[in-house]
């Protein structure tokens, strides 16, 4: 039903890493997370065992596409039934940094979930482990079991490590937060540029600005972690601010009409100030408002449509774009593009996975396109992996796409270098 193979595939993938010469002096880096999901049998009861199913096909691919955009090492993913699935990676990371993937993880599950009979929302429990060296799937799976079923009949509880231990060794939060601090201050925080291109003519249009941490310790921390460190230590507007001032000092030495998108956060919605001083970024830094798109996602939005409506014309009226980001993939309230000052519909990777082998995966695509036509909204294709994906978007009338088939995000010097070549 998921597509998601049964825990034999675990048992495989983890011997086929222990016995690869490349790679076998690193198994001792084996982690593994079982993710359970409470109020399954509700939801089958209340909304229909479709809706349950459905549900469950949701959680396997945001699971996948986490996985495949957060570790950096070979992973693998198992259903084990019902509504627990195992992820095993043969990721060399501290305890902390998988505890953050874990929370992550959790939080992009908790998400709302559309289904035909409403809108689910589940309360996923996750139990962590780091591998004891040569320790038998079996091993692991009993300790992670056990676990699971400790954290679940917790009050509030949500992770847990196998070990017993809630709270892992190494950098505590306290510390990683001064940590974020002395990231920002001295300019740590390194900004990656995600191409994207013309459909028509497969040009260079611009790009969108993602930040990553590299921690001396901890490695490398995705764009997710990063905000979720900040959002736990209240410096998540410091850091928006922080990424939004060094993409525009660096995009304005790009040549020609390239794009800069930003993405909008919560938090500067929340803000009262947040207009004037984007606005004062973007006229010290010299970069053309024309050329500035701000991503705003429906997360953002739900707190305040009036007022970030209002904020919205402000950045309008002085050339900024607009985009809808990540449309399709949480409530898609037409209420916001009926008030909402928008430029671009930007369509979340969900809404392109099945275009190429599913006929109402792509009338849903048509209608979408003929919606934002009458509107006279610009269509961003995310996630686009595959030529086959490429060609539908753009036959369909999509303007816009960005993904892995043409460039993966890259740092600054790489993407000039790109916007050289293309000129």
């Amino acid at each position: 039903m998921t597509g998601i193979p049964g825990i034999a595939a675990v048992h495989d993938r983890i011997a086929a890493w222990r016995a690869d010469p490349a790679i076998a002096p690193r198994y001792a880096h084996v982690h593994a997370m079982l993710l359970g999901l409470r109020r399954l049998e509700t939801i089958n009861i209340t909304y229909g065992e479709a809706a349950g199913d459905g549900a469950l096909e949701e959680v396997a691919n945001r699971i996948q596409h986490f996985a495949s955009e957060e570790l950096d090492g070979p992973w693998q993913l198992a259903r084990i039934g019902g509504g627990s699935f195992v992820l095993a990676a043969n990721e060399a990371c501290s305890r902390e940094r998988w505890q953050l993937v874990a929370d992550q993880l959790a939080d992009l599950i908790a998400r709302p979930i559309a289904v035909p009979t409403g809108i689910l929302r589940l309360s996923p429990r996750i139990a962590l482990l780091r591998a004891l060296g040569e320790e038998s799937v079996e091993s692991m799976l009993d300790r992670l079991g056990t676990t699971l079923q400790h954290v679940s009949e917790q009050q509030g509880g949500r992770l847990a490590w196998a070990d017993g231990e809630l709270t892992p060794p190494g950098r505590s939060s306290a510390q990683l937060e001064a940590d974020l601090l002395e990231a920002i201050d001295g300019d740590q925080i390194e900004i990656l540029f995600q191409p994207q291109f013309s459909l028509a003519d497969d040009s260079l249009t611009g790009a969108e600005a993602l930040a990553r941490w590299n921690h001396p310790e901890l490695g490398r921390i995705g764009a997710g972690a990063l905000f979720t460190i900040a959002e736990r230590a209240d410096h998540v507007a410091q850091l928006s601010h922080h990424i939004a001032r060094k993409a525009l000092w660096t995009a304005r030495d790009w040549e020609g009409d390239l794009r800069l998108s930003i993405n909008v956060t919560p938090a500067d919605l929340a803000s009262g100030s947040y207009v004037h001083q984007m606005l004062d970024l973007v006229r010290e830094s010299g970069f053309p408002p024309r050329r500035l798109t701000l991503e705003v996602t429906e997360q953002a939005l739900i707190s305040d449509v009036t007022q970030a409506a209002e904020m919205m014309a402000e950045f309008s009226a002085q050339g900024i774009r607009i985009a809808l980001d990540d449309f399709g993939a949480g409530f898609c309230n037409f209420r916001y593009l009926k008030v909402l000052p928008m430029h671009y519909l930007k369509l979340d990777r969900s809404m392109i996975e099945g275009i190429t082998s599913d006929k109402r995966d792509v009338a849903v695509l048509r209608a979408i396109v003929a919606m934002a036509d009458a509107l006279d909204l610009k269509v961003i294709a995310e996630g686009i992996e595959e030529e086959a994906q490429r060609e539908v978007v753009a036959r369909e009338g999509c303007m816009y796409f960005q993904g892995f088939l043409r460039a993966q995000p890259m740092s600054a010097a790489m993407f000039e270098k790109l916007a050289r070549s293309a000129s």
